[in-house]
């Protein structure tokens, strides 16, 4: 029997990004939510972020950051061989993102398929797609996190709602000579299952009790309502969870990488929260000159697109160059996390 034979190593060949069309203040949703802007501010470091408005989808925000990123692979999609699509906001449980991502980039008949891991599931697509450039089951991977986080907001949800933008982005991943993407730590904790998570969109009622919503109980005449999702947050807990434990977790992606510190040269961390960034630099001991992403004050958290959104525009600006050893760690809902080392294309 055959079995298959693949790279020696991978890396990422080129990044994409796609924002929201809509530039959303502090302003425009602290009367909802009775706060200020100040507050948000001084709690989150957002001073606006990115939405997008009702015609532009999130397929269309994904297949944009597609194109830019197999543009700056130089490559042609149709050596696609593998398409994966982080994300929890894609309306349809099936079909997958992907399998129509596949199609309109002109990569069919890749394989495709969509994975749920929330804010760390651009990081837990990289892993994958390491692994199959080097185990042989394809050569180039696209991998894709995307998120329109205004589809499921409540705007008069204290928790999160203020936190979110929508946007995606994308990489490819491929063959390479030399290593590009170090071993991914990652891993979950469903004890804290319900610290972040979308409430039940459907509601089932026995002898007069609601089942199934994710917030209690409720009481109602008849068997069933319909009830469309929306995320909430136990911000205390996230907030001690993503600075004390997943500070530990970016240490030992460091170490699996077989580095120290002093040898990363970009810091790009899930762009939750500005003082969970700021803090997450403290206790890695970061040297002064390790260039880290700051993209929420201006994008807001859009959950698996942050990683690739902050990426690209650091590429952009021209703060990072090729071959930079750039640290990235997501951490979500689940909970989840995932992390590693890469090359810059």
């Amino acid at each position: 029997m055959r079995t298959a034979e693949g790279a020696k190593y991978a890396r990422i060949r080129g990044i994409g990004a796609a924002r929201g069309d809509q530039v959303v203040t502090n302003d425009d949703l602290v009367e909802a939510i009775e706060s200020s802007d100040e507050w948000i501010r001084q709690r989150t470091g957002i001073i606006d972020r990115r939405r997008a408005s009702a015609q532009v989808t999130l397929s269309d925000l994904t297949l944009a950051a597609s194109k830019q990123a197999i543009e700056h692979a130089g490559i042609d999609p149709t050596e696609i061989d593998a398409v994966i699509v982080a994300t929890v906001t894609h309306p349809y449980q099936t079909p997958s993102l992907a399998a129509w991502l596949a199609d309109q980039i002109g990569s069919t008949p890749a394989a495709a398929y969509d994975i749920s891991a929330a804010c760390a599931g651009y990081c837990y697509g990289i892993g994958q797609a390491d692994a199959l450039v080097r185990s042989g089951l394809a050569h180039n991977v696209l991998v894709v996190g995307a998120e329109k986080l205004s589809d499921v907001i409540d705007p008069t949800d204290r928790s999160i709602s203020f936190l979110l933008g929508d946007g995606a982005g994308a990489a490819v991943v491929g063959p390479s000579e030399t290593p590009g993407i170090s071993p991914t730590v990652w891993g979950s904790d469903g004890s804290h299952w319900k610290t972040i998570h979308m409430t039940n969109s459907l509601l089932e009622y026995r002898d007069g009790v609601a089942y199934g919503e994710a917030t209690g109980f409720g009481e109602h005449d008849g068997e069933q309502i319909n009830r469309w999702p929306t995320l909430r947050q136990e911000g205390r807990t996230v907030f001690r969870w993503a600075v004390w434990d997943m500070a530990k977790i970016a240490r030992q992606a460091i170490e699996a990488a077989g580095l120290t510190p002093d040898d990363i040269d970009v810091f790009i961390p899930h762009q939750a929260n500005m003082r969970i960034i700021d803090e997450f630099a403290k206790q890695l001991k970061l040297p002064e000159n390790v260039v880290i992403a700051r993209d929420i004050a201006h994008s807001g958290n859009t959950s698996a697109a942050s990683i690739p959104i902050a990426t690209r525009a650091l590429i952009d600006a021209g703060e990072v160059k090729t071959g930079d050893l750039a640290l990235e760690i997501g951490f979500g809902a689940g909970l989840v996390y995932g992390a590693q080392v890469v090359a810059l294309p």
